[in-house]
């Protein structure tokens, strides 16, 4: 029987990169002036929400004042930060 070597893991210098990359937040912020169906159509829209995660994070961020939105790089995240700002909702990318 031939005896088994350990797993040796390949250099993942690459993959940290990567995944330090996308440790962004996309977070959005309560404000008193957008309407429940303004905001869940622009995550929609924007974001990629289904209809259901838009109707949450909208809840989220009435109740508690904002919402982690979309986790990613902050190369993808900055489109959807601009368009969200462009809508006059208030966003920010956390790192």
């Amino acid at each position: 029987m031939e005896e088994q070597q350990p797993y040796v893991s390949p250099d993942v210098s690459e993959d940290v990169d990567t995944l330090e990359d996308s440790g962004c937040t996309l977070v959005l912020w309560n404000d008193d002036v957008h309407t429940f169906d303004y905001v869940i159509k622009a995550l929609v829209d924007i974001c990629r929400h289904t209809v259901e995660q838009a109707e949450q994070c909208a809840i989220l961020v009435h109740c508690h004042g904002k919402c982690a939105i979309k986790h990613g790089s902050y190369g993808d995240l900055l489109p959807m930060h601009q368009a969200l700002l462009d809508k006059q909702l208030t966003s920010e990318i956390q790192e």
